[in-house]
């Protein structure tokens, strides 16, 4: 099993990566001894991953109630929160009872809001099933739910108590939501590390037969790149905004379509190559840069071009409305080169 520490003093944390892991949930949770807990997952999870969760914290002594909320980003609304906050209140949570989160990106972020604003802030502990939220949306505390003009409009900063990432779950992920996953990979090759993004590449092929090595690599270095990075700039007011490479585009192609069309690390692989496009055409970009990060993305059988039916309208309308446009002027994190 690997780790890697999350630093943020009092309130730092471990990130636990491995195969079959997942009873270290019970281990996490004890730690922090709640007087209860809650486990949020969806119907197709329940039986096979959060079961075992929940018969962890109860071989431990902890009471745990599961939820099951839909799958789909339509679901990561301020309705579906208000809904969690209800059940959470039914099941007889209290400000020292824990949130457990075993699911995806979405799922994750849905639970971290809810987590972060029931009775002003519980505890919660992220048990990430999709490669995505192992390598991003379970480490550094961003939550947040959508609104139909824009992509985590809704949110707070709220750190978990610990992430535990069992690669097991992926051998049951689809494989377009592994290719998602991939996209963040690339992107920590992109913006931290030019020995990480040759492997990548490399072991792409590995990767997509899902070998379990090649997987705790990649994992484990995308999480340390993640937590130094939060560590240095928690809320995001500096270096943390590099994480943003492709989402100014990707949240907006996302949003412009209702969030039904692209998987998030589609949509964000088109806005890695946008990006490289702007920085080319400022000249910050390298001209040979936009080739091997596009070609990076296609050896993940990731789309690299904007869909010639895309509306641009809708897409403009949605770039005014991301939350990193201030005064109508849209920010762009671009690339200097591979690793930087």
């Amino acid at each position: 099993m690997r780790h890697v520490r999350v630093g943020l003093g009092c309130r730092a944390y471990s990130v636990l990566i491995g195969s079959g892991v997942l009873g270290e949930a019970g281990e996490e949770a004890a730690r922090v001894e709640p007087s209860s807990a809650s486990i949020i997952t969806h119907p197709g999870l329940a039986e096979r991953w959060a079961r075992p969760v929940a018969e962890g914290l109860r071989r431990r002594g902890i009471p745990a109630c599961l939820i099951t909320v839909p799958a789909g980003e339509r679901h990561k609304s301020l309705r579906q929160a208000g809904l969690l906050h209800e059940r959470l209140l039914a099941a007889g949570m209290d400000r020292r009872s824990l949130l457990l989160v075993v699911g995806g990106g979405v799922l994750g972020d849905l639970g971290g809001f809810v987590a972060a604003t029931y009775m002003r802030g519980i505890r919660i502990i992220q048990v990430p099933t999709t490669l995505l939220a192992m390598v991003d949306a379970s480490i550094g505390g961003k939550t947040a739910v959508d609104l139909p003009g824009g992509k985590n409009v809704v949110g707070a900063f709220h750190q978990p108590s610990a992430v535990v990432a069992d690669i097991d779950t992926l051998q049951t992920l689809p494989a377009r939501e592994l290719r998602s996953g991939l996209a963040e990979v690339v992107k920590y090759g992109i913006i931290c590390d030019a020995a990480l993004f040759d492997r990548v590449r490399a072991a792409m092929p590995r990767l997509l037969r899902r070998e379990r090595e090649p997987l705790v690599e990649a994992i484990h270095r995308s999480c340390q790149i993640k937590a130094d990075i939060v560590a240095e700039d928690e809320t995001e007011q500096g270096r943390r905004a590099i994480l943003n490479f492709g989402h100014t585009v990707g949240h907006a192609l996302e949003a412009s379509t209702g969030y039904r069309r692209f998987k998030h690390g589609e949509a964000i692989a088109i806005g890695m190559v946008t990006a490289a496009l702007v920085g080319r055409e400022l000249g910050i970009t390298p001209p040979a840069i936009v080739p091997e990060v596009a070609g990076a993305l296609q050896a993940a059988r990731l789309p690299v071009e904007w869909p010639s039916d895309l509306d641009p309208e809708a897409v403009l309308q949605a770039l005014q409305h991301d939350k990193k446009t201030v005064a109508g002027r849209m920010a762009f994190v671009l690339a200097e080169g591979i690793g930087r």
